[in-house]
């Protein structure tokens, strides 16, 4: 199988915006549009041969999609071989994206947030503490309130940015507001 040309743009697009969106790799951006633009199911094989890459390079690449939910593989009858498609329900992929990248980070900062808090409470002196603590509850009320839309949001749910928008730059007294 030889790529055509406008396979081919598709294909290096999805591998350079996928290069730098921190989630996939170049090469699983590239499989991902190949497979989206082919109307029938693709082999290791086929893939490995499109895209002119090892076979095993190709293989852990799909392990990878698979786990994000962006490809699935399919059996074709009177085939030996695995076949795969790109994922087609983008709302789903949406959600697996959110809830393992960016949820994820989220629960991880609030943990951390926790934890600093745990720590201030069991060490001797007072001197920062204030200032810390406020700190640290304006972090964990700006988290949340991401958290809380990017719920909403996987729920299919309307939701404003304004939660986020009143605890990311809250007002100071006789402080101006820096836009």
């Amino acid at each position: 199988m030889t790529m055509d040309r406008v396979t081919g743009i598709f294909v290096e697009g999805m591998g350079a915006s996928s290069a730098t969106s921190g989630i996939l790799t170049q090469l699983q951006g590239r499989i991902f549009g190949l497979l989206y633009l082919k109307d029938q199911p693709l082999s290791l094989d086929d893939i490995t041969d499109e895209l002119q890459q090892s076979k095993s390079n190709v293989s852990v690449q799909i392990r990878g999609l698979l786990e994000w939910h962006l490809v699935r593989q399919v059996r074709i009858v009177g085939s030996r071989r695995d076949h795969y498609v790109a994922a087609t329900d983008f709302w789903r992929v949406m959600q697996e994206i959110v809830e393992r990248r960016f949820r994820w980070n989220l629960r991880q900062v609030l943990a951390s947030t926790d934890e600093t808090e745990r720590a201030l409470t069991s060490r001797p002196g007072a001197g920062r503490d204030a200032f810390v603590r406020e700190r640290l509850a304006a972090l964990r009320a700006y988290f949340i309130a991401v958290d809380t839309m990017l719920e909403a949001l996987s729920h299919g749910e309307a939701t404003t940015s304004d939660p986020m928008r009143e605890t990311a730059a809250p007002r100071h007294r006789g402080a101006r507001r820096a836009r």
